[in-house]
């Protein structure tokens, strides 16, 4: 376990911290219910939030594809050589998990937008379109041996897999999905957990994004007052 971390950001309520929990490599297959329980146990009380990686998630139900077992199209190749450098989609297998998933046709369609909407000032309109496509995907550099040649997709009913965390530890569980560029977002979260606080907690990415092996973060209400994780 790293020591606790005060969240410094003005977007959150001063009092709030995180504490990385470090567990051993999560496999495909693993419950991860109880390895987290058994990795939060002694650390986390009622009242707190767990922030679960949502790469662990996905890995231990298995929802990853190996890169090597993927034959890129044309289109892959094309489009993902034109794509920014921290984009999943500059990975020609990852791109072809999205045609695979929507079709060519609206691939071509969202990239053709995207030329148009920067020759008019506008970014971003290949991710608008293409919407979950994209975001249920995570490339394949950056993942933890022996995953580093794996794309990892979306897990699957995190609701239902944080409520089950909630009832066996008793405390709020939140699956999110966050990284080094200040973004984080939550994609299940047991009840009455403010997600929108959870989201703001984690824009610094506690969880660390290299080979911490941190999949778990615990956020605690140190301040005063009602604590702003719950609703």
């Amino acid at each position: 376990m790293m020591p606790s971390l005060a969240v410094a950001r003005t977007e959150v309520p001063t009092g709030i911290v995180a504490i990385p929990v470090r567990t051993r490599l999560v496999r495909s297959g693993d419950d991860l219910v109880s390895l987290v329980a058994d990795a939060v146990a002694g650390i986390a009380r009622p009242g707190d939030v767990l922030a679960v990686s949502e790469t662990a998630v996905a890995i231990a139900q298995g929802e990853f594809v190996v890169a090597e077992h993927i034959r890129p199209s044309k289109l892959a190749y094309v489009l993902s050589r034109r794509a920014g450098a921290l984009a999943t989609i500059n990975q020609p297998e990852s791109l072809q998990l999205v045609i695979d998933a929507v079709g060519p046709w609206k691939v071509a369609y969202a990239a053709a937008m995207h030329v148009f909407g920067r020759l008019r000032g506008k970014r971003g309109a290949f991710y608008e379109i293409m919407g979950e496509a994209i975001t249920a995907i995570d490339g394949y550099t950056g993942t933890l041996p022996p995953y580093e040649r794996a794309i990892v997709l979306a897990p699957r009913e995190p609701d239902e897999f944080s409520q089950a965390v909630a009832d066996r530890t008793g405390c709020g569980c939140t699956v999110v999905d966050a990284n080094d560029l200040e973004k984080a977002k939550v994609l299940g979260a047991s009840r009455d957990v403010n997600r929108g606080v959870v989201e703001k907690a984690l824009l610094d990415n506690p969880h660390g994004n290299g080979d911490e092996q941190t999949p778990i973060v615990v956020l605690k209400w140190r301040g005063e007052g009602l604590n702003p994780l719950w609703q």
